[in-house]
């Protein structure tokens, strides 16, 4: 089948090599020319295990193009997928700006029936909007007679792991009314579908609801555990223990419960933000997504309170190892990072900071520039040097079994802030270590 992407940031890249992996003729097209010509030649814009060696074998396989020509592009896909950015507008809001342009370009070149998806994550009634958008520009150009049809189709892919999630999806949702694009997203999706069926067909609001809802209910068991580990240093309980007896109920599980410093990335801040505000324009009070957000927004200081209890609110002149800068592990996405907040904070209070995260070191650079109080180490151990304290904000897998004799050597104090909870409290304790960790008590304080 031939399937033109529009857009080629995380969605659409992953969305439309994958597509091409399976032996759909892809088409990627993108108004920015520099990184059309990258990605041509297999360079991606992005870290995410296994995509740049799929990317390069779809390339040679002429499988899969990049392109600046959107009228080619049209022409090319019986599917169009619009997978371009929805930032916040200034309100919190989606911004739909660049997906109707998506709309309006489809419908100035299309000369044959096409089934346009919306891939991006976008509010309820987005479909409506684009459909009217198309209809406009179809009619000024007398072309009424053209059809097509508007398809919802979110994504569920979590950074670190979109290759196989896009692979071997849990759903795939597909949004309309319309039997025959019930039927071609049917075939497009027949690879991902084979074991047992995975496509569940509702009306298009339902399924732009849909993405929403799901991204919201994870971020509001991340911030409810967080608000539990609070409880729980306050009352003495250790929320590691509290985690696995809740977690062992088969109606809780594991998934997206343990607790840390706050939830970041391109999805969860905005979705939630965005669903509040879309509740807010219909006349209906959004309270618990709103609670959602103010406890990460909370919980992102948690960290340096603690840093600034422990060193007495003297932070002027310390210098803090950190380990991890990329909102959470195998990306080097810092959207809304809490390592970005803590920084800041540490930078405020007159602290210098020394980092080192696996991936996220060029966009930190890309982010910050040369500041005098950031300096950017080439390994966890260099970052260690001098410092008068370790924090770890990102649970990266190559941080979790650290040589605990050269911390001690390092460390100007044998002192560690833990905000994902990666060791044990007694292990760090009888280690010499003084170490606090998130919703545990401290220990090694004299």
């Amino acid at each position: 089948m031939n399937i033109t992407v529009f857009g080629t940031g995380y969605v659409g890249l992953v969305q439309g090599t994958i597509l091409a992996e399976v032996g759909h003729q892809v088409i990627c097209v993108d108004v920015d020319a520099e990184k059309v010509e990258k990605l041509a030649q297999g360079v991606i814009p992005i870290y995410e295990p296994g995509l740049e060696a799929l990317v390069n074998e779809n390339i040679q396989a002429g499988r899969l193009s990049f392109t600046t020509d959107a009228i080619a592009g049209v022409a090319h896909g019986d599917v169009q997928f619009i997978a371009v950015g929805t930032p916040p507008d200034e309100d919190g809001s989606a911004d739909l700006k660049y997906v109707l342009k998506v709309a309006e370009t489809i419908a100035e070149h299309m000369q044959a029936h096409r089934i346009v998806v919306d891939k991006s994550t976008v509010p309820v009634g987005t479909a409506d909007k684009v459909r009217a958008k198309m209809a406009e520009v179809l009619s000024s150009r007398s072309k009424d007679s053209l059809t097509f049809d508007v398809v919802s189709n979110p994504e569920f892919l979590k950074e670190g792991s979109a290759v196989a999630d896009c692979q071997k999806p849990d759903r795939i949702i597909i949004g309309t009314d319309n039997a025959h694009s019930v039927e071609v997203m049917r075939e497009l999706y027949a690879p991902f579908s084979r074991q047992h069926e995975k496509i569940i067909v509702m009306d298009v609001r339902s399924a732009e609801l849909t993405k929403y809802a799901a991204n919201c209910m994870l971020a509001t068991k991340i911030s409810f555990m967080n608000e539990i580990a609070n409880l729980s240093e306050r009352l003495g309980a250790d929320i590691e223990a509290v985690r696995q007896g809740i977690g062992s109920d088969p109606r809780i599980g594991y998934h997206f419960i343990y607790p840390g410093v706050g939830y970041g990335g391109s999805c969860f801040p905005k979705d939630v933000q965005a669903l509040v505000r879309a509740a807010d324009a219909i006349g209906f009070d959004a309270k618990v997504l709103k609670a959602v957000e103010a406890r990460n927004y909370l919980q992102k200081t948690t960290l340096f309170e603690k840093i600034s209890q422990h060193f007495n609110g003297e932070l002027a002149g310390k210098t803090l190892a950190l380990w991890g800068l990329s909102f959470k592990p195998n990306t080097d996405d810092m959207r809304e990072a809490p390592s970005r907040v803590l920084m800041e904070a540490l930078w405020n209070a007159g602290a210098k900071v020394q980092a080192f995260d696996p991936e996220a070191m060029e966009e930190t650079q890309r982010l910050y520039g040369n500041r005098n109080d950031l300096t950017l180490c080439g390994t966890k151990e260099a970052a260690l040097k001098g410092a008068d304290a370790l924090v770890i904000v990102t649970e990266w897998q190559s941080f979790r079994a650290p040589d605990f004799a050269l911390l001690h050597q390092q460390l100007r104090q044998p002192v560690i802030f833990d905000g994902r909870n990666m060791f044990e409290p007694v292990r760090l304790a009888q280690k010499g270590f003084v170490y606090y960790s998130v919703g545990r008590q401290a220990v090694g304080i004299s």
